[in-house]
């Protein structure tokens, strides 16, 4: 049996990647998956599907597929893991191939995945290659990169801490591993039901020291259907017992970089989890009930008394502030303020309180320092613009923005520019352009810009007669600077207007997101007011 580099267990000089697919009750989505995987090419040796016990037709689709090619092996287990990790784990040691890659059954691999990572890791002499991975909103169909900056160019890494950003992708799906090196160093995913398995598999690969290689490619498609009947279990955010298991998870994974004499990626994982982590779950705290929001606090305060002060220090502003107001209140406070504060990019939304000449979170929280507000660039300020539409007949967009402890005024604002794009066709826009007016008596700075509404409903057809629109706001300073930020929206409920054009009725709504951003909800006639309406419903049942 030849095992030469090059070579498959079978002696085959191509075929040299196992790919493990792993599914349960994905009779909808299991057959792209894995024809993804078969379409690779002559490279992948086998594919090996793993079912946990599926109660749907997963079987019998994968069944299908398998007598029409012989590189699907299918394996089923009995009882169903509860997780991810055991079936994984279950392939693993089911695989024969020289390299394994990890497919979700409701995901699939981009074209020519397989050829540029295993090209990579040969010329490169890789234990692990990784290329870049999108998150395919659906039904959208809008892409959005996974940890972008990671991939903005090929390199090798001889050791993972001359990369500490590695940690932050925590994905087992966009890397091709060698096979002796996972043996070597056993490394397996936790069993049974453990969340976020990713996290510590992940952390056991880079604490074994493998020599990585990244590609710019795109190699995987993380399929995102937020309206699904069963969200999977990433987004399955609605009990706070997935809070709890993220914890568990990252807390895990830190203990085995440490463990694994990783201290520069173990630091670098705790500030990952302020930066991402933190950040996502404070976004949408304030949509849960009181219970939750309790018991999330408190669990988060237990977990991060357990950061030094130098690693707190280490996270971007936005992070450690919020943070350190978390850490400083006993119970959940300022909600809507600290989920601004957490938005991507951040705001900062008032009161501006300074204290002893420094800039502080709140007087009730004035031990919580907004560090390094007061130097920060102006382009890196966490600015406030707020939007409030006025459609009709003559319609007006109304801009307010703030000023931040003095800094903006200083600079002198002058004009504001508005980017509207249609959510699903960033390429569909159009701009506001207008004059800012200086308010004293309040620190304000204000705009208003006429808009027609018919700009709105470009793009939108028979087969899709509603659409979201989201808004990005340019502000110029009289120096030539400029600072950018995504308006929000008051929280005072903004009225639908329903308006008559020569196309027919055109239904326009004003929301915010659940992060406190503007956006424009459009939609023609009666079919178009349906489909918000349905929409509506849906977000309204995932609560």
């Amino acid at each position: 049996m030849d095992t030469s580099p090059g070579s498959s267990p079978d002696g085959d000089p191509v075929a040299q990647v196992s790919i493990i697919v792993i599914a349960h009750n994905e009779q909808a989505h299991v057959r792209a998956a894995v024809s993804s995987a078969l379409c690779q090419g002559p490279t992948v040796h086998e594919v090996i599907a793993v079912d946990d016990a599926s109660t749907d037709a997963t079987v019998a689709v994968l069944a299908r597929i398998a007598a029409t090619d012989t590189r699907l092996r299918v394996l089923r287990r009995e009882q169903n893991s509860g997780g991810c990790g055991t079936p994984r784990n279950d392939g693993l040691i089911a695989a024969t191939g020289r390299y394994v890659m990890f497919l979700d059954g409701d995901d699939v691999l981009a074209e020519g995945a397989v050829a540029k990572l295993l090209a990579a890791a040969h010329t490169n002499d890789a234990d692990v290659a990784i290329g870049a991975c999108v998150r395919r909103e659906l039904p959208e169909g809008r892409d959005v990169p996974w940890q972008p900056r990671l991939f903005r160019t090929a390199r090798t890494l001889p050791d993972p801490e001359a990369e500490p950003g590695l940690i932050r992708d925590t994905l087992c799906v966009n890397k091709l591993y060698t096979r002796d090196f996972l043996t070597q160093h056993a490394i397996r995913f936790p069993e049974g039901a453990f969340r976020y398995e990713d996290f510590v598999f992940s952390a056991r690969v880079l604490a074994a020291g493998p020599r990585c290689t990244l590609i710019t490619d795109t190699v995987y498609v993380w399929h995102v259907r937020r309206e699904a009947a069963r969200p999977s279990l990433s987004l399955d955010r609605g009990a706070v017992t997935n809070w709890e298991a993220r914890l568990r998870a990252h807390r895990e994974s830190v203990d085995v970089l440490e463990g694994g004499g990783r201290p520069v990626l173990a630091r670098a994982a705790r500030t990952k989890f302020l930066d991402h982590d933190l950040r996502m779950y404070l976004r949408e705290l304030h949509t849960h009930h009181e219970g939750y929001r309790s018991d999330w606090w408190r669990l988060t305060r237990e977990y991060l008394s357990s950061f030094s002060e130098r690693e707190i220090e280490a996270a971007r502003a936005p992070s450690r502030w919020c943070a350190r107001v978390v850490l400083a209140a006993e119970e959940p406070t300022d909600l809507t303020r600290l989920t601004e504060l957490a938005a991507r990019p951040a705001r900062l939304i008032p009161p501006y309180t300074r204290r002893d000449g420094r800039a502080v979170w709140t007087p009730s929280l004035p031990q919580v320092e907004l560090d390094g507000i007061l130097a920060k660039p102006l382009h890196r300020l966490p600015v406030t613009v707020t939007a409030e539409p006025e459609p009709g007949r003559r319609s007006n967009l109304v801009i307010t923005l703030h000023d931040l402890y003095g800094r903006l005024a200083s600079a002198t604002p002058r004009s504001v520019v508005v980017d509207v794009f249609r959510r699903t066709s960033p390429g569909l826009s159009f701009q506001l352009t207008g004059e800012l007016v200086a308010r004293p008596q309040d620190g304000t700075w204000r705009a208003d810009l006429p808009f027609d509404v018919r700009e709105f409903a470009d793009g939108l057809t028979s087969a899709g007669r509603s659409a979201a629109w989201d808004l990005r706001v340019t502000v110029r300073f009289d120096d030539g600077r400029k600072v950018s930020a995504v308006p929000r929206l008051p929280e005072r409920r903004m009225p639908r207007r329903v308006l008559l054009t020569r196309r027919g009725l055109l239904l326009l709504q004003p929301y915010r997101t659940t992060s406190g951003d503007l956006a424009i909800r459009v939609a023609w006639g009666l079919r178009g007011a349906v489909e918000v309406a349905v929409g509506r419903l849906r977000r309204f049942l995932r609560r």
